[in-house]
Order: structure tokens, then C-alpha cells, then sequence
């Protein structure tokens, strides 16, 4: 063997040697991809289908997500905010960056263009709240008289996040914690309803949301109608002895409000009053009479699922000449409810 064989063994072995080591430092966790880059993937998708219809409506609902990773002693190991159009996409995923080990997850999505909630700046996952913001009157009564941004919350605790080869993908389920309930007053004579003669408003005290998603004790807030509007619809009947066709012209005002999550159990109060006078023209349970028409949706769904799924209440509600409540029955949902027992 010549000198320059020898010198390029050498070189060839010192290659071998340096790549090998190389290796050993990109992949000393031993974690490899099918790319064979030496890395792990965690991704965590978000899933909204726990609605009325069944169907997954994230990428349409929700445009700010927040995720926690929570270690098995309770405290915030990462964190990460994402918005925009990327939520969109049908392969959405957030890239998470930590150790392998054990996690639970916790989300809180939704949108922020109105400021409606506030969440503590925290390490400890216990403390990762939810607070809706309210403004107080010369009283010293808590209100809100705006619409609210649609509030989400996840979790999906217990998670192992592995160190063998491959990508791992976590998804958690939301539950959308925003209501929107529609209020329509009409006069059963068809004449024309005044929506400025009435002030809309519902009371709970559901304000401030647990990292758990159960309500926390909290102050009365008054949710004001941030909408009102009036409108007509007209009904055509014929009459058959005369061959003409005649058209009835129905009045109605409709007001939005919109409130945090519904939970059975709580004195949610929807209160209509006449400006006029101060008086109630009524004050009904609210909760009490959504779950009126549960079962038309889902027999077999408890109260508090029905309450989570739905997210829209439309009510209709049917005033005599002298603008009081005719209790005798209501729409909600498109459902009409014969109303038997009024101290609902």
C-alpha cells in the first residue's frame, strides 16, 4: 500500500467518524420523523362540532386561539397565541415545541375584536380564568350594553406526548360559551309595535368562567339589548267565494342580547320593560323556558348539553292592546309551546 492510499483510508475513516458523531449529537433522544431528520412533531388541532348540527364549525367561529400546556404539578410550561386566516385552513394545526412527558392541554379561542374578556397573566393552570368585562352604573350595578365576542373554551387533560419516532397530533373539543337570544314582541291584532317603548335585558350572574369551564361566584351583570330593530311580515290568505287574494301585514319588534354560558341552575332572568311606565311587561327563567323545547332536538341529551350545544334562542312573545304579555303560549326556536303552567 502506497502513502496516498493509506492518507485517503485515514480521510474516509475521519468522515465516517465525524458523520457518525454527527448523528449521535441530532438524534442523541433517539427521535426520528419519516423524513429521517431526527425530530419529533407535536401538533394540536381544535375541534367546535359540539353544536346543534353535529358538524365541526371552528375554521368559521373561530379566529384566536390560545393554547396552554399545564406539566403534572398544575404550572404553564408553554404557551402560544394564533389568528387569523391560518385558522381557516382544513389542515390547521398548531406546531407545539416541548419535552416529551405528560401534559394536559387548555384552550381559550374565539375572536377579541371587542375586548370582552380578560384572561390573568399566570404560570399556574389554575388560575388560567376567563372574565367578562363590564361597565358599572351611578349605582354601582354592573352592565353590559355591547355584543360580546364569541368565547371558547377547551381541554384535553392527561396527554402523553412521546419521544419514539414519528408525529403526534392532540385534538380538544371545544364548547362554545356565547349565547345569542333573539326577543320578538308582536301584537296578536297585527298592529304595530313601538321598539323604543321597551327596554330588553337579561341578569345572571355568569360573568367569570373557571379553567374548568364552571361558573365562579360573581356580581348580577344586567345584558342590555345591544340591537333593536323593527320589522314587518305579510301573510297572504284567498278567499274562495270571491276568488281574491288578501294580504295581512304583521308588526313586531326584535331585539339581540348576548350573554355568557348558560348553565342550568343559574337565575338567568330575560325582563322586557315598558319605558313608559317602569313596569315589567314580563320576566320569565330564561334557561327554564329554552329547555321547554329539548326534546323536539334531542330526547336523550341532558339539560346542561342542550344548554352548550345551542347557542341561538329566538323568542317570540305576543302582546294584547295594552302591550301586556297574552301568556297562554310562545315560540322559541320555531317551536310553539303551550304555555300550562305560568310560574315557570
Amino acid at each position: 500500500m502506497n502513502i496516498r492510499s493509506y492518507i485517503r483510508k485515514i480521510n474516509v475513516k475521519s468522515m465516517v467518524v465525524i458523520a457518525c458523531t454527527s448523528m449521535l449529537y441530532a438524534c442523541d433522544s433517539l427521535i426520528y420523523d419519516d423524513e429521517g431528520d431526527c425530530s419529533v412533531n407535536y401538533r394540536v388541532k381544535f375541534r367546535y362540532d359540539y353544536n346543534m348540527k353535529f358538524a365541526d364549525a371552528f375554521a368559521h367561529e373561530v379566529n384566536v386561539v390560545t393554547l396552554y400546556l399545564l406539566d403534572v404539578n398544575g404550572k404553564v410550561v408553554w404557551q402560544r397565541t394564533e389568528q387569523g386566516e391560518s385558522l381557516a385552513a382544513d389542515d390547521y394545526a398548531m406546531t407545539i415545541d416541548v419535552e416529551p412527558g405528560e401534559y394536559n392541554l387548555l384552550a381559550w379561542c374565539g375572536t377579541t375584536d371587542k375586548g370582552s374578556f380578560s384572561r390573568p397573566a399566570t404560570t399556574v393552570g389554575k388560575e388560567l380564568t376567563c372574565t367578562l368585562n363590564r361597565q358599572y352604573d351611578a349605582g354601582n350595578k354592573a352592565f353590559v350594553n355591547e355584543d360580546l365576542d364569541r368565547l371558547f373554551h377547551g381541554r384535553l387533560p392527561e396527554q402523553t406526548f412521546g419521544e419514539t419516532e414519528g408525529t403526534y397530533t392532540y385534538t380538544i373539543p371545544l364548547v362554545k360559551n356565547t349565547n345569542n337570544v333573539r326577543v320578538v314582541l308582536q301584537h296578536l291584532s297585527g298592529e304595530a309595535v313601538d321598539k323604543d317603548k321597551f327596554i330588553f335585558t337579561i341578569t345572571d350572574t355568569n360573568g367569570s368562567m373557571d379553567w374548568d369551564n364552571t361558573l365562579l361566584p360573581d356580581e348580577p351583570v344586567t345584558f342590555f339589548a345591544w340591537h333593536t330593530d323593527a320589522g314587518e311580515a305579510g301573510i297572504d290568505s284567498q278567499s274562495e267565494e270571491i276568488q281574491t287574494v288578501s294580504r295581512a301585514i304583521f308588526s313586531a319588534a326584535i331585539a339581540e342580547l348576548t350573554v355568557p354560558r348558560l348553565v342550568k341552575g343559574q337565575k338567568t332572568q330575560l325582563t322586557v320593560t315598558n319605558k313608559e311606565t317602569g313596569k315589567p311587561v314580563f320576566s320569565i327563567p330564561l334557561i327554564d323556558y329554552a329547555l321547554l323545547v329539548k326534546g323536539f332536538y334531542n330526547r336523550d341529551m341532558n339539560d346542561q348539553e342542550y344548554l352548550d350545544r345551542q347557542d341561538v334562542y329566538d323568542m317570540v312573545f305576543f302582546l294584547d292592546k295594552g302591550d301586556r304579555w297574552l301568556d297562554a303560549y310562545i315560540y322559541i326556536n320555531s317551536w310553539k309551546v303551550v304555555l300550562q303552567n305560568n310560574e315557570l
